[in-house]
């Protein structure tokens, strides 16, 4: 949500619009947004006249608004809080109920909506209405290319000092989850010393990701053909499926052999460009570089065929039938030895 940190200064410095919906796929934003709304703008004396917090299955958008109408006691602000948004019913009696609100909010409330998991409709009046009234804040997913940009910056928010990859590491075994990646730098930064460096080690004695046996180094031993090392990930990832979901390993190969065919077609433009292209730091463009000399574009089109290939396997599409750790490491050899296998047609 790009209006989050206004948003959160505005409420410290007690300066809060009538009307908050908050919406869209990321919960995350939303639930900073509405816990400052709920914690940090009127104070605990306050909060006990004038703060009402309900849940969208328990109770109607016409009850909701008869709240919002109500004034105040000892105090000039009331908070009106609806969580779990999502879950109230619209019906037209509703919608225009709300329609007939936000044209003509009431000063001395501060109405907030938390409509979570999906967006609004953009199409019908009142999302418009809201979008019209400065009202609609919406809380979009971060995309997978740009969610270890978000975890190095969590980390400069925080002052955690982090060793080079680490962002990645992270994004690869925690996924987009982002209220569990902020719980678990949290974590962290209380467990980090002044100015130590967060680095595998610390890592894997506190979240339990291995620093040598990951998808992450796996990815570093195919790219650079480093066979020995492939297969040694291999094993371990292998004796620890549920550490290291199969399906998961083979989306971050993909991404990363899909990446090397984009450098293979645009070898000789400027490394940011090619970065921008990929969605990708520049600073990673050298491992581009040296996976696409192993790998040119006719050997790396064919490993996207043999993960495609081993996705159906592990899916159990294919006429297999064979544990995940002799998957994965038949997958290594294969992708090791690409321009070597004859691929079927």
């Amino acid at each position: 949500m790009k209006e989050l940190d206004l948003i959160l200064k505005n409420i410290k410095n007690k300066e809060v619009l009538p009307i908050y919906f908050f919406h869209g796929e990321e919960p995350y934003f939303i639930d900073l947004a509405v816990k400052a709304l709920e914690h940090d703008f009127l104070n605990e004396d306050e909060k006990a006249f004038n703060q009402t917090v309900v849940y969208g299955k328990d109770t109607t958008y016409q009850e909701v608004l008869s709240l919002a109408r109500q004034f105040p006691m000892m105090g000039d602000k009331q908070v009106i809080i609806v969580k779990e948004a999502q879950d109230l019913k619209l019906n037209e009696a509703e919608t225009k109920a709300l329609e007939m609100y936000v044209e003509n909010p009431v000063p001395s409330t501060v109405l907030v909506f938390a409509h979570k998991h999906k967006k609004l409709d953009s199409r019908k009046k009142v999302t418009k209405s809201l979008e019209k009234s400065n009202a609609l804040f919406l809380s979009e997913s971060i995309k997978e290319a740009q969610l270890p940009k978000w975890i190095a910056d969590e980390c400069i928010r925080l002052n955690i000092k982090t060793a080079p990859n680490i962002s990645h590491l992270l994004a690869e075994y925690l996924g987009n989850d982002l209220s569990r990646i902020a719980n678990e730098l949290n974590k962290l930064k209380i467990i980090l010393k002044p100015d130590e460096i967060l680095d595998g080690k610390i890592i894997e004695d506190h979240i339990g990701i291995s620093k040598e046996y990951n998808v992450f180094e796996l990815q570093k031993a195919l790219g650079t053909k480093n066979t020995n090392a492939a297969f040694k990930i291999a094993h371990f990832m292998g004796k620890n499926p549920k550490n290291n979901p199969f399906v998961m390993m083979l989306a971050s190969l993909y991404n990363y052999f899909s990446n090397v065919i984009i450098y293979n077609t645009m070898i000789g433009q400027p490394p940011n460009v090619i970065a921008s292209q990929m969605g990708v730091n520049p600073y990673f463009i050298k491992d581009y570089a040296e996976s696409a000399k192993l790998y040119p574009l006719k050997h790396a089109t064919r490993v996207i065929s043999i993960l495609r290939e081993f996705d159906m396997k592990g899916k159990g599409l294919g006429a297999v039938n064979m544990s995940e750790a002799e998957l994965i490491k038949e997958l290594v050899y294969k992708i090791i030895n690409v321009d070597k296998i004859k691929m079927k047609v």
